[in-house]
């Protein structure tokens, strides 16, 4: 019984550790002074923000693309959602929205 719940219990620390250690895991500080935290959710990444106005509302979820992410992202204020995009660059997060890929507007994050 003992060796079975081990084992699971490695087989679960095993399939979180990747999400875990992903880079874009955290919280991160919006262009408008919000904290957003982003945390893994199934096989991708889910985007709440912690703070302000809309604090409690997901506002994206983004998948492993390579070395970038994709997904959606909502403005909150607007509450329309958007194709998205994110790349990380030290601890700078630049998360992108675009409608038809052509009209896009981008934002930069910090890690805190």
């Amino acid at each position: 019984m003992i060796r079975k719940l081990i084992a699971a219990g490695a087989l679960v620390a095993a399939m979180t550790a990747p999400a875990l250690a992903d880079p874009i895991v955290g919280n991160w500080k919006t262009k408008s002074g919000e904290t957003a935290a982003i945390t893994a959710c199934g096989g991708a990444f889910c985007v709440k923000l912690k703070t302000g106005e809309y604090a409690g509302k997901q506002i994206g979820k983004m998948s492993p693309d390579g070395s970038k992410y994709s997904g959606t992202i909502t403005d909150p204020s607007k509450d329309k959602t958007y194709s998205g995009s994110a790349t990380i660059s030290g601890n700078s997060l630049k998360m992108r929205g675009c409608v038809l890929g052509v009209l896009c507007r981008s934002e930069n994050w910090a890690k805190m």
